[in-house]
């Protein structure tokens, strides 16, 4: 056999295999660009050390489950925070934002974070390669698995994205009633930091576990104003912000705290009138969209439907 006909009978193989190594490089090198170097490594582990702590084994012999899920959890995380790592943690902060808004779902931190959007595209793409490359062409089988890579890549910001959109959503439904609870205890004699402890046993949502935190941190120590001002960061939301800064302000300037909750219980309760009023008014607007093009189309083909064949046999006759 020739050269040619070896090239021919073996050729499929040689550009999966060409790209396969190409890509591997592409990513050593990239990965040899970005890697810190040995003491700014040493450093930022240590501070991830401080600042995202693991599960003790209490925590962990507490959460039930079987104890294959239990050993397999801390591995997966481990290889999370391994992945995570490669990347550059520029934009760290602002990651960690928002998480923090989004209220860390499933536990997730930075480099957790991280590692899932270098996992997440590497299981799509490789796996879509690996299973549907063989029957398509290789530049069709090169394409869907880039463009699923790159859609494994955008999928972890698009989800916690939306869970910080539905956060602040219940902080808002939820801040007015807690608000009210909040004036009424300290009007009955509680203290601010009892009255936030009582609307937190009371309820349990997302407002109500910051109210916790908040409590929780200024029994260890954190003064108020502080512990406050990390519950509206945490919170995320324009109207505990507002409320924050207005009760900051009031016990910089000696007001009293039942007169500052009565006024923001009336001022939240206007702009909850005024939001749902908004929302009122927009309905008919966006009622439109499906009367025109789902429901008069419909009534039309009931009420006409029966008179076209008569329609048609009428202007038949008349040629």
């Amino acid at each position: 056999m020739d050269a040619g006909q070896l090239l021919h009978t073996y050729g499929f193989l040689w550009s999966p295999l060409t790209f396969a190594a190409l890509s591997a490089l592409a990513v050593l090198l990239i990965w040899t660009a970005l890697t810190p170097t040995g003491t700014r490594r040493e450093v930022r582990q240590r501070l991830d050390g401080y600042i995202e702590r693991g599960a003790t084994a209490e925590e962990l012999e507490s959460s039930g489950g079987p104890a294959r899920s239990r050993a397999i959890a801390p591995a997966f995380r481990g290889l999370l925070r391994s992945l995570g790592r490669l990347l550059p943690a520029r934009d760290a902060e602002r990651t960690r934002q928002t998480l923090e808004q989004a209220g860390y779902p499933l536990g997730l931190g930075v480099l957790d974070f991280y590692g899932l959007r270098i996992l997440l595209p590497i299981v799509l793409g490789g796996g879509y390669f690996l299973l549907f490359g063989r029957n398509q062409a290789t530049s069709i089988a090169l394409r869907n698995a880039i463009g699923l890579m790159l859609l494994g890549y955008l999928l972890p910001g698009f989800w916690v994205n939306s869970r910080v959109k539905s956060r602040k959503h219940a902080i808002m439904l939820a801040f007015p009633d807690m608000l009210d609870m909040l004036t009424i205890g300290v009007e009955a004699g509680l203290g601010f930091e009892s009255a936030m402890m009582r609307v937190g046993a009371k309820w349990d949502n997302p407002l109500t576990q910051e109210f916790r935190r908040a409590v929780g941190e200024m029994r260890i120590g954190l003064g108020r104003n502080e512990a406050l001002s990390r519950m509206a960061q945490r919170t995320g939301s324009d109207d505990v912000k507002t409320f924050v800064s207005v009760l900051m302000q009031s016990t910089t300037l000696g007001v009293s705290i039942a007169q500052v909750l009565h006024s923001q219980a009336a001022d939240v309760r206007t702009r909850r009138r005024v939001r749902a009023e908004e929302l009122a008014r927009k309905a008919g607007i966006k009622m439109m969209i499906p009367l025109v093009f789902l429901i008069f189309p419909t009534m039309f083909v009931v009420i006409l439907g029966p008179s076209i064949p008569i329609l048609v046999e009428t202007f038949s006759g008349l040629k």
